[in-house]
C-alpha cells in the first residue's frame, strides 16, 4: 500500500538532542513512500540545529496528522 501526502506517513522524522540526563527527541516533520518504492517525499516543518534528523516508523498512538 503506497501513501500520500494527505494519508499517513510512512516515517516521523525528529532530531534528536543528546544531554547528559535523557535524550530529548522532537518531531519535525514526516516522509511518504515513494509510488514506485524506490524513494521518500520528506515534509520538514522546521531543520534540525545539529543537523541530524531520525526517521522512525510511526506508532498507532501518534497523531498521523501532517
Amino acid at each position: 500500500m503506497t501513501n500520500t501526502q494527505t494519508n499517513r506517513p510512512d516515517l516521523i522524522a525528529y532530531t534528536v538532542r543528546e544531554s547528559a540526563e535523557k535524550s530529548h527527541w522532537s518531531r519535525i516533520g514526516a516522509a511518504w513512500r515513494h509510488q514506485d518504492g524506490e524513494g521518500f517525499n520528506i515534509r520538514l516543518e522546521v531543520l534540525p540545529l545539529d543537523g541530524e534528523i531520525v526517521l522512525r516508523t510511526p506508532k498507532p498512538s501518534e497523531d498521523a496528522s501532517q
